[in-house]
């Protein structure tokens, strides 16, 4: 594997949190000068995935031998070899677990840099919600093939920053490898199904959420005045296309943010609550016994270590 090119800051960033030691996986960064920094990463270091460098970014993870498990939004997903792992929001990956002989291989660009490439069909929006559901795409050995192919690509061109086509070339290498991992997905999960206009519908709404509206709004009522539906017709739209309802999709977006201010012992649960625009503490408490299962004084208690 190449030689390590990291730039100041972004070696600063993945060593953020340790005492000294040196970084000893492959790291290999790109970065895309336009009018917004893009850097593509190539590693095989399991433990820099939630690192700040990735902290924006979405990782392609591919376990190449061995086992290994994480946490994410409190669902632990174990994978072992030939497994791919599609992390969205690496920030919000914890536990990472690793058997001695765990190899892998990941390559991550900065999440709204790929939204863009995404193509306007069906399948680009049901996958992106089935793959929030889960991350982990099982692959037989010629869909590993494949993948590491991409990979392979990618990595050749990455280095051609002089060239006067490089963001389009990366771009469609980079959607090379999306529609590669569509199809692996349908293979798993079979064909997403939707009409065009509840496809249209669905990633409106995502891309509502995906910018951190839902901090402060969490009713139906909201997102369906924003586009221009009624509450009964969005959430409708949405148990058709995703076979869950709509709060419940908010709430992908939304637990997350609950669960770093609680994580966060500065904020008291009065705090959140009203940083988080509910009504009441009471509201809050319910919300969160609903969507995390347990109470939010539960969830702090369980962060404690057991004596």
């Amino acid at each position: 594997m190449r030689d390590k090119a990291l730039g100041r800051k972004a070696r600063r960033a993945l060593r953020e949190g340790e005492t000294g030691n040196e970084v000893k996986a492959n790291i290999y960064i790109c970065s895309m000068i336009t009018h917004e920094k893009l850097d593509f990463v190539f590693s095989d270091d399991f433990q820099s995935i939630n690192s700040p460098a990735n902290q924006l970014a979405c990782i392609h993870l591919l376990c190449t031998e061995g086992e290994g498990s994480l946490v994410l939004e409190d669902k632990c997903y174990h994978f072992c070899k030939n497994d791919l792992l599609i992390l969205t929001q690496p920030s919000q990956v914890r536990n990472l677990a690793a058997h001695s002989d765990l190899k892998i291989q990941y390559f991550a660009a900065p999440g709204k840099y790929l939204y863009s490439l995404l193509p306007s069909n069906n399948y680009a929006i049901g996958g992106r919600i089935s793959l929030r559901q889960d991350p982990v795409i099982h692959l037989n050995e010629d869909e590993v093939r494949i993948f590491l192919n991409d990979l392979a690509h990618l990595r050749e061109r990455a280095d051609g920053v002089d060239h006067p086509f490089y963001q389009e070339i990366m771009g469609s290498l980079c959607l090379t490898m999306i529609y590669d991992i569509f199809a692996f997905h349908t293979a798993q999960h079979g064909a997403i199904s939707t009409t065009s206009q509840q496809a249209t519908l669905l990633r409106e709404l995502m891309d509502i959420l995906e910018t951190g509206i839902c901090k402060t709004e969490h009713e139906v009522s909201y997102y369906a005045h924003r586009l221009h539906v009624s509450s009964k017709y969005l959430s409708d739209v949405i148990r058709r296309t995703t076979g869950e309802g709509v709060m419940q999709l908010i709430s992908r977006y939304t637990t997350p943010i609950i669960q770093e201010y609680l994580q966060n012992e500065a904020y008291s649960l009065t705090q959140i609550a009203d940083e988080m625009n509910f009504t009441s503490l009471s509201y809050f408490s319910r919300y969160c016994s609903k969507h995390l299962g347990i109470s939010p004084s539960e969830y702090r208690r369980s962060l404690q270590p057991h004596r």
